[in-house]
């Protein structure tokens, strides 16, 4: 037993003279800091009950860890949140957002009373999860279980790469770029499979500058866990190879005698700052505590106290049960003092940053443009021309070039593969692996600074991480796998766009043009599935040159978007002006423009294709207008560009006179109807795919340009009878 737990083995009265369960004494920690540890969790309780919903029970037993960091241990300033030097914290038991709020409102982060009061209620700032972008001192969005563990794990990887770019040489601690990962995670967030592949990650990456308070208090919504959970975390995280701690705040076993041991936790949290390793420190706690009667149990978790309950534990904490939301202004005013001491850590750190300045100029400037978010004037520029091939690049392998050419250009800009490297051409030609030196293959040299990240197989994990690097603000992050595998990623995916983290999902193989691996492999109803993400660009490229430029407005529009690229080789077009050249790539940033224009001038029908059926389009307007019929084809990129085009010019390009539309792509044919209208025709595919040769697939599936010719034609004949109707 530390001296801390002898200390609070007996019981303090009470303001109303009963026995209050003991905090145990923190060194440095005084009454007023153990009176507000109390008031967060009567806080917690009161708004739960309030709002009639939501998550008491954790952020009641958390309230010492919780204060502890806040106060004590991280390297913050509130009257900055965006402070560059700033320690991250992560809340990935989400659920439990009063954990995070109540310390933002005692730290003086700039949320009330009044905010705690309006929890989870329409225009809040308090909504149920915290939302970054929304409520100051969050740093990401934290819903689903596991998703915050695995995106701090990239945060931390993101650090150290910051690190290595800005300042690479200095002593471990002595760089203002040295910041660390805080993360408070539950039993829910370890059941997850998603923190399994970025944990065994972080353990094999040795992000020393990540710690994990591990809450296990063996209760979620069906009450106890080991109904389902019952394997032993810490040999598994050891396994991993992370540092383990190891805090037991009901080493007893029983209610009666369980002590809040802050001295024991904040030791371990002292020991994770010197790890080389991660650290887990895995915390016994008490959910609810100390709710009289429930305590320990999964009413705590996910329901409101009621209001007899919140009434009890307000007696047995000294306060008066008949007032709600009250905090002592001494309290407060001795926990807003926080702000002083983040000040003062920052002006400590404004003399390094600043000595770090005047002794690297260039990398200050480097600095300064990645704050702002800017890139390179004319970084253009240095995108590759693809000359006019009929054999052509598969748009995978002109990505792969892309990279390549962007390297020195943009620093920033790093990734990898979930085990794809080759297959997704994710990796930028002559670039160091990010990979401790001693884990270095004969394939794959690097050292912990490198540039080229390799996930493993890892499709989920890898999502979350890129999510993680982008949100840690000054590194741009891509990752590659199978469009088909996107289902894999699909939770970390839908994240990026709502919290809107410039992540690029590099997705290769994208149709049943991948062939022979077969329909397990081939993509079918994924383009409509990514599609209906809102805040995600889709972009899938025709050849070598609207890769180059699709890149090229990905940067610049600094969101998240996925690239469907090809394995097949596609014909580069001939750019320019005459009859028989298609329009500049540079179109592509528009999201759908015309590539080839009738000779009509009016067409009598639009053809509109995607990626590598735009070939296919093309060859079926050579077709029609042999026949005599003005055929215009549309290059549509990416859509949700396209929408966001002036009216006038997406009626240029799709004039409503012209109803005669077909669309072309190897997907379902969810959505296209929007484009195609009542008389439109869609070539597509609504079943699996099979396995044979690119070639012959395209052809017993009706990807040709006699089956679009077809088409046409029927959608000629209907708008031709529409028209006619009385």
């Amino acid at each position: 037993m530390s001296p801390a737990r002898q200390r609070a083995a007996a019981p303090i009265p009470n303001r109303t003279g009963g026995l209050r369960p003991a905090i145990a004494k923190h060194v440095g920690w005084s009454d007023l800091d153990r009176r507000a540890v109390d008031t967060v969790r009567v806080l917690a309780a009161d708004a739960v009950q309030k709002v009639g919903n939501g998550h008491p029970g954790t952020a009641m037993s958390l309230a010492p860890v919780a204060y502890l960091l806040y106060q004590r241990v991280m390297r913050h300033d509130p009257s900055d949140p965006k402070w560059l030097g700033r320690d991250r914290f992560v809340l990935s038991c989400g659920h439990s957002s009063l954990t995070q709020y109540i310390q933002l409102y005692l730290s003086g982060y700039g949320l009330e009373l009044k905010d705690l009061e309006a929890l989870r209620t329409w225009g809040s700032l308090t909504p149920g999860h915290p939302e970054v972008h929304h409520t100051k001192g969050v740093e990401l969005t934290t819903g689903p279980l596991g998703s915050g563990f695995a995106a701090a794990v990239g945060m931390a990887m993101a650090q150290r790469r910051q690190r290595g770019l800005l300042d690479p040489d200095a002593k471990p601690g002595a760089s203002p770029f040295d910041h660390h990962v805080w993360v408070l995670a539950s039993d829910g967030d370890m059941m997850e499979g998603v923190t399994h592949e970025a944990a065994a990650l972080a353990g094999h990456q040795e992000l020393g500058n990540l710690t994990v308070v591990y809450d296990q208090n063996t209760i979620s919504i069906e009450d106890k866990t080991e109904i389902s959970f019952s394997e032993d975390v810490a040999a598994r995280y050891t396994a991993y190879g992370w540092h383990v701690e190891r805090v037991d705040w009901r080493a007893s076993g029983g209610h009666a005698d369980y002590v809040e041991d802050v001295d024991a936790l904040d030791a371990a949290l002292a020991r994770s700052r010197r790890s080389p390793r991660p650290t887990l420190v895995l915390l016994r706690t008490i959910i609810g505590w100390p709710a009289p009667t429930r305590q320990d149990t999964g009413k705590a978790h996910g329901a409101a106290l009621g209001a007899e309950e919140v009434a009890a534990t307000k007696v047995l904490l000294g306060f008066d049960p008949k007032k709600s939301f009250a905090v002592e202004r001494a309290v407060l005013t001795h926990a807003r003092a926080v702000k002083a001491r983040g000040k003062a850590l920052h002006r400590e750190w404004n003399t390094t940053y600043a000595a770090w300045r005047r002794a690297n100029p260039d990398r200050a400037a480097l600095l300064d443009r990645l704050v702002s978010g800017r890139l390179p004037d004319g970084f253009e520029t240095s995108l590759p021309t693809f000359a006019p091939d009929a054999k052509g690049l598969a748009t995978r392998a002109a990505s792969g070039k892309v990279l390549g050419a962007l390297a020195d250009v943009l620093p920033e800009l790093w990734g990898g593969s979930a085990d794809l490297a080759e297959s997704n051409n994710t990796t930028m030609e002559g670039q160091p692996s990010f990979i401790p030196r001693a884990k270095q293959t004969r394939e794959w040299s690097g050292g912990p600074y490198g540039r080229t990240l390799h996930f493993g197989i890892r499709e989920f994990g890898m999502g979350m991480i890129l999510n993680g690097i982008a949100l840690e603000g000054l590194t741009r992050p891509y990752g590659g796998t199978f469009l088909v595998f996107s289902d894999y990623m699909r939770p970390s995916v839908r994240l990026a766009a709502l919290q809107q983290a410039p992540v690029t999902f590099v997705w290769t193989h994208d149709s049943i043009g991948l062939g022979e691996d077969g329909p397990t492999h081939q993509p079918i109803e994924h383009l409509a599935s990514l599609r209906a993400i809102p805040g995600l660009d889709v972009v899938r490229p025709a050849d070598a040159n609207e890769t180059a430029h699709a890149w090229a407005e990905i940067l610049r529009r600094s969101r998240p978007a996925g690239l469907a690229l090809s394995r097949q080789n596609l014909p580069i077009l001939e750019r320019g002006r005459g009859k028989d050249k298609a329009a500049s790539a540079t179109n592509t940033a528009k999201g759908a423009y015309i590539l080839y224009e009738a000779s009509t001038g009016t067409p009598q029908v639009i053809l509109i294709a995607t990626g590598s059926e735009v070939s296919l389009a093309v060859a079926a307007r050579e077709q029609l207008e042999k026949s005599g019929v003005g055929t215009r084809v549309v290059s549509a990129p990416c859509l949700e560009w396209f929408a966001e085009q002036p009216a006038a010019y997406r009626e240029r390009v799709l004039p409503k006179a012209v109803r005669a539309r077909v669309s072309v792509e190897a997907a379902v044919p969810q959505g296209w109807r929007d484009y195609v209208g009542d008389v439109g025709e869609c070539v597509s595919i609504d079943h699996f795919g099979a396995s044979a040769s690119a070639a012959v697939l395209f052809e017993k599936f009706g990807f040709t340009p006699e089956r679009v010719v077809a088409a046409a034609r029927r959608s000629l004949t209907n708008a031709s009878r529409k028209d006619t109707r009385p």
